[in-house]
């Protein structure tokens, strides 16, 4: 079993929050596609860079699905799908193997 994890951004390079609608069309695709979502939402996870000589920092959400396979062009063409959504030049998408004990 594989579970992958999506970072999603809470706001847009401007600092201007994304509309709730764009966080609930994800879930209805994910949902629907893996058959239940998992999303981290209440808490933010905080992400801290530097670029140019500054520090820049991100407010995340965290969407989580379950799925026996992993699909990489699936996911490779979703992550393309959701940096334009969401207008960023990456959108990182992390995958792990569960292992049951």
């Amino acid at each position: 079993m594989m579970l992958v994890q999506i970072l999603l951004p809470v706001r847009d390079n401007h600092g201007r929050k994304f509309k709730r609608a764009l966080y609930s069309k994800l879930h209805r695709e994910l949902v629907l596609r893996f058959g239940g979502l998992t999303a981290h939402a209440r808490s933010p996870a905080h992400g801290l860079w530097t670029s140019e000589g500054s520090t820049k920092r991100d407010d995340m959400i965290i969407m989580e699905v379950m799925t026996k396979r992993f699909d990489r062009a699936w996911w490779k063409k979703y992550r393309k799908s959701l940096e334009k959504a969401f207008r960023q030049d990456e959108i990182v998408i992390r995958v792990h193997e569960i292992i049951q004990v």
